[in-house]
């Protein structure tokens, strides 16, 4: 029995492989067929204006609020800074990116030919969820760890040995990899989803994320410019998939703004 089972097992397990292989080509050729047949037109997303307020405000956390967090690292309460890299944990990507890659995962082992309409509908969107969070989180990660190390920051806990701007260009050590800051630049793209998601309710994604973002000061990881343009990077890296999403018409719907709108077919229950 055990030898008979053997090529039932191989078939099965082929069969599976090759299920995935063709949901991954058909997802591929969709995605071709629409960038060819919708090229990309975004009239009024006015992005220089959002980029200089982003350098501004980077540039105002540098000028007045970096030197006197150098100055009081180390002298927080031992309860609030307890507190702080307890919720700083929340800004690490693995919390982000393993679900969505598992989800993927699954998602792509389905038989989705075998499934009924709504079914398919659900198994959809939670795939372009899971894509969306993945895209976000994980093509900002890069791009912060690319600038960090090139930019070479110093840390804040070494404020009394270098200052507040000391650049160690392509150094690749930790203690030279403060700006920007990986942990908000993950919230950033966190909240950048949300707000696509639910724009309405940015008033209760903006504190959430921002307050874990800024955990990274307290702890005495990140100056606050850090922050702040990590945080403005990973959103930015969050509103350009929904874009590139919108022109593929997964989850969302571009207007004549070139702004995406979340479609109301978009459900995950």
């Amino acid at each position: 029995m055990l030898v008979k089972s053997r090529p039932t097992v191989s078939v099965a397990l082929l069969a599976v492989f090759g299920r995935s292989f063709g949901n991954f080509r058909d997802t591929i050729q969709i995605a071709r067929r629409r960038f060819g047949a919708r090229p990309a037109f975004y009239p009024k997303l006015q992005w220089q204006i959002w980029l200089l307020i982003w350098a501004f405000l980077t540039a105002a956390a540098f000028v007045c609020l970096d030197t006197p967090a150098g100055m009081l690292r180390g002298q927080w309460s031992p309860g609030f800074v307890q507190l702080a890299d307890f919720f700083t944990q929340f800004g690490l990507g693995g919390w982000y990116l393993i679900p969505s890659a598992l989800l993927l995962v699954i998602a792509n082992l389905i038989d989705w030919r075998s499934l009924s309409r709504r079914s398919l509908m659900l198994v959809y969107n939670w795939t372009c969820l899971a894509f969306l969070v993945l895209s976000a989180v994980g093509l900002s990660g890069l791009a912060v760890n690319v600038l960090k190390y090139a930019i070479g920051r110093a840390r804040p806990m070494y404020f009394n040995d270098f200052g507040v701007l000391s650049l160690h260009p392509f150094a690749f050590d930790a203690r030279f990899a403060g700006f920007p800051s990986g942990h908000a630049t993950t919230m950033g793209a966190v909240f950048g989803v949300a707000l696509l998601l639910f724009p309405k309710r940015w008033y209760i994604a903006l504190p959430i994320t921002a307050c874990i973002a800024s955990t990274r000061v307290f702890v005495g990881a990140h100056y606050p410019s850090d922050t702040v343009a990590g945080f403005g990077l990973g959103c930015a890296f969050a509103l350009a998939c929904g874009l590139i999403f919108a022109r593929l018409g997964f989850m969302f719907r571009s207007t004549r703004s070139g702004l995406p709108v979340r479609k109301e077919t978009f459900r995950l229950a």
